[in-house]
């Protein structure tokens, strides 16, 4: 993989695989390091970075910020400046998007409505009934025989 991403600038796979640590993850999850363009002689290079029209903004913004996270990463002045690729990012690679909730159950209603019955305030009851519902549906359900 090094020479793979090599061919792209990336002389330390670490800026791809750590890059949410580096930037911090509010900027990480939602643009991508895209290329390294290196500088001219032992000058610091060009980071292309891929993110969404609107986070574009900010990080034109925050980039003197950015590229002081980067060079403070690796101990030397890697990057000189930041070029932004206006486009959609992929997903994270490991990142599983978490399914729908199922209908609830009726027999785990009927359990979540008895032990509620206690509970005079309806704003309370009702949150708690979310709480509940929430709970059931963080439990694993067994699989159905085949």
């Amino acid at each position: 993989m090094s020479q793979a991403f090599g061919q792209r600038g990336f002389v330390h796979v670490e800026i791809l695989t750590r890059w949410p640590t580096i930037v911090g993850t509010d900027l990480g999850s939602r643009s991508q390091p895209e290329r390294l363009r290196p500088g001219a002689g032992d000058r610091a290079g060009v980071l292309e970075v891929r993110a969404p029209g609107g986070l574009a903004l900010e990080f034109q913004h925050r980039a003197p910020e950015i590229i002081e996270r980067i060079n403070a990463y690796f101990g030397y002045r890697a990057v000189a400046r930041i070029a932004i690729v206006q486009g959609p990012v992929a997903p994270a690679p490991g990142r599983k998007r978490r399914a729908p909730a199922s209908a609830p159950d009726p027999a785990d209603e009927a359990a979540l409505a008895t032990k509620l019955g206690g509970v005079a305030d309806p704003r309370l009851k009702e949150a708690l009934r979310a709480l509940g519902r929430h709970v059931e549906n963080r439990k694993p359900r067994p699989k159905a025989p085949r």
